[in-house]
């Protein structure tokens, strides 16, 4: 099945499930529309005026890039009219994204990190989007409720990594393949398929600028793979789909914990750590945060932060361990 395009391998899935109605398929097809117009973007970024700040702040205080601004106008404008969706939520987004009255609204929900790690895009660095597809059965109102799920209700979960070649990864729960987009066809083409993460791997990855704030747990843990005789190796871009990806494909750990300066974590739970978590799982890995698994959370907030630990079943095992011991 290597080299079938993503469309042609959705409809042989959709196949499978005699009561398919074929909007899940389509909706795929918008997605994946969007991926197209932001890799185009993120390519030749050095060539236009698309680097670099807007001036601006998104609901988390944090400074807007421009291709924050594209990538989240482009998924919301390639998505919103397709009948497939009655609603979208937008890390960039203080409020949820309700379909104009005009189209038709679908039975799906679509949460979305529109640009994870674009801040360094000025030093050509792989950035990415993250999504989330939720169940939202009779065209629902979309209201925050509706969002505020724990993540073992995602039917589908993934992200595009543009780097040296974009992929498109995702899960609808049975398994994870990867598609590569090859620019001279304009296509996704099977890549990666039923990826398995290694149950141990040798990669750690986490920022060791924020070691002063870390707790004992973090702290004892990093002691340990550092001093770990089959050797362990440090790897961390500051990307988290481009450090996720690797840790997938190579095996390993990725750690944003709580610490003493964010003690509630710093990444998103909807947009960032479900998504991942749902596909880590799916590859034969785990996700935590330290003492529970991330996609048992019953969310609060629409952006909820938390601590994650990732990768590798093992690995991940045994950060637990360190953290569920610590004395703080």
């Amino acid at each position: 099945m290597i080299g079938m395009t993503l469309t042609k391998f959705l409809l042989e899935e959709q196949r499978r499930y005699p009561g398919s109605t074929g909007n899940f398929t389509s909706l795929f097809a918008d997605l994946v529309m969007a991926a197209k117009i932001i890799s185009r973007e993120v390519n030749r970024a050095g060539l236009i005026d698309i680097l670099g700040a807007t001036g601006g702040k998104n609901t988390h205080g944090e400074e807007v890039q421009k291709l924050d601004e594209f990538a989240n106008k482009t998924i919301i404008n390639t998505l919103e009219n397709g009948g497939h969706l009655a609603g979208m939520a937008s890390e960039e987004s203080e409020n949820i994204i309700k379909i104009d009255g005009k189209y038709p609204k679908g039975n799906y929900l679509l949460l979305f990190d529109p640009l994870d790690g674009s801040s360094n895009i000025d030093v050509n660095i792989s950035v990415g989007t993250i999504f989330s597809i939720l169940r939202c059965e009779g065209g629902c109102d979309a209201t925050d409720k509706e969002f505020l799920r724990p993540g073992v209700d995602q039917v589908a979960a993934g992200y595009i990594l543009y780097g040296s070649s974009t992929m498109f990864v995702y899960t609808t729960g049975h398994g994870v393949h990867g598609f590569t987009l090859d620019p001279g066809v304009g296509e996704f083409l099977l890549s990666h398929e039923n990826i398995k993460i290694p149950e141990k791997g040798k990669i750690y990855s986490i920022n060791e600028g924020n070691s002063r704030y870390w707790l004992p747990g973090t702290s004892s843990y990093i002691e340990k793979v550092k001093r770990d005789e089959k050797g362990f190796t440090g790897r961390y871009v500051g990307s988290l789909v481009s450090d996720f990806h690797r840790n997938l494909l190579k095996g390993g750990i990725f750690l944003y914990p709580a610490d003493a300066k964010s003690k509630k974590g710093k990444l998103r739970l909807l947009y960032e750590a479900n998504p991942l978590s749902f596909v880590v799982e799916q590859a034969g890995g785990r996700a935590s945060t330290g003492d529970k698994r991330i996609l048992d959370i019953v969310p609060e907030e629409l952006h909820q932060r938390t601590p994650l630990i990732i990768g590798s079943r093992d690995d991940v095992l045994e950060a637990e361990g360190f953290w569920r011991n610590q004395k703080v």
